[in-house]
């Protein structure tokens, strides 16, 4: 079969034969490449050096006799192929049936990072209708998903934080209610205060740290919530301990593999249906599995708008 390949650690993979899969086989609709993949393949994540050669994917969308199904794989984390190619084995624990209706690529764009976005808000973060949501890093997969998903969710007012004008529209098209740009050389201060211009919120979702999550800290109620899931601004944060004992504030960690396949395959069903609906979209570009060399080096340089999915 056809398949991307990473055959050294550190470099993007090449499209080649290889082996066909034995035990459960998926046929592979699409397969996103996303930041875990580029991270895994690295060879410098806490998972380890792969073992190579491998398909990387640690996600995709494909079909079962009778079924298309939303999977998961341990590709780059434990050794094993993944998604990128015209065929995968899957284990029953990660396989999800997808609602009728719900285009593949799209799924597979929305999957893990929609995941993250709506166990953020519903599970980790404990949204309770009407209240006020502040999402960090709307430009990002989960930030986009994150802003529809507030509202799906129940919050009351949805504040979108992104770097791009461009990022800051398309999140007032998904229904945002303020947009707040963040300039790279803002201080916390001023981005506190745009942020609580319409009133302090109650909810952060940060998948960006740094700066940003130390100012939206500060444009928390007492007693509001931060949940934390990624660093894409900088690994640190100087946040000040007297805004979390003045305001008695909860910081909450978030990673996708804290959940158990139940509530994982309920997350999929959730953003699935939404999308099927037509209610939860994310921008994505599909390309042939042919092309993948070249969308992997976008991909990881950052020259794409959204996720790109590959097709066999």
């Amino acid at each position: 079969m056809r398949a991307a390949l990473i055959r050294t650690p550190g470099t993007g993979p090449v499209v080649g034969e290889h082996p066909d899969p034995g035990g459960l086989v998926v046929d592979v609709l699409a397969a996103p490449i996303t930041p875990l993949d580029l991270l895994c393949a690295s060879g410098t994540s806490y998972f380890g050096v792969p073992a190579t050669p491998y398909v990387p994917g640690v996600q995709g969308v494909g079909t079962l006799p009778g079924a298309v199904v939303w999977f998961a794989s341990s590709a780059g984390m434990a050794p094993g192929d993944g998604s990128m190619a015209e065929r995968a084995a899957v284990a029953e624990d990660d396989v999800v049936v997808l609602p009728s209706g719900v285009d593949p690529v799209l799924a597979a764009a929305l999957g893990l990072s929609a995941v993250a976005a709506w166990m953020c808000l519903t599970w980790r973060g404990r949204l309770v209708e009407g209240e006020t949501v502040i999402v960090l890093g709307a430009g990002g997969v989960v930030g986009e998903a994150a802003v529809q998903l507030a509202r799906l969710a129940g919050a009351g007012r949805v504040v979108a934080c992104a770097r791009s004008q461009s990022a800051l529209d398309l999140a007032r098209g998904h229904g945002a209610d303020d947009c707040v740009p963040l300039a790279p050389d803002a201080d916390v201060e001023t981005l506190a205060a745009a942020m609580s211009a319409g009133g302090p919120a109650d909810l952060v979702i940060d998948p960006l740290f740094g700066v940003p999550a130390a100012a939206a800290l500060r444009a928390l109620r007492p007693g509001g919530r931060m949940v934390h899931l990624g660093s894409a601004a900088a690994p640190t944060s100087a946040i000040d301990s007297a805004t979390l004992r003045g305001r008695s504030l909860d910081v909450l960690g978030y990673t996708n593999n804290a959940l158990d396949p139940a509530l994982r395959r309920g997350a999929i069903e959730a953003v699935c249906g939404f999308a099927a609906a037509g209610r939860l979209t994310v921008r994505h570009e599909r390309v042939p599995l042919a092309d993948a060399a070249d969308a992997w080096s976008r991909q990881a340089a950052g020259r794409t708008a959204g996720r790109i999915v590959l097709t066999p």
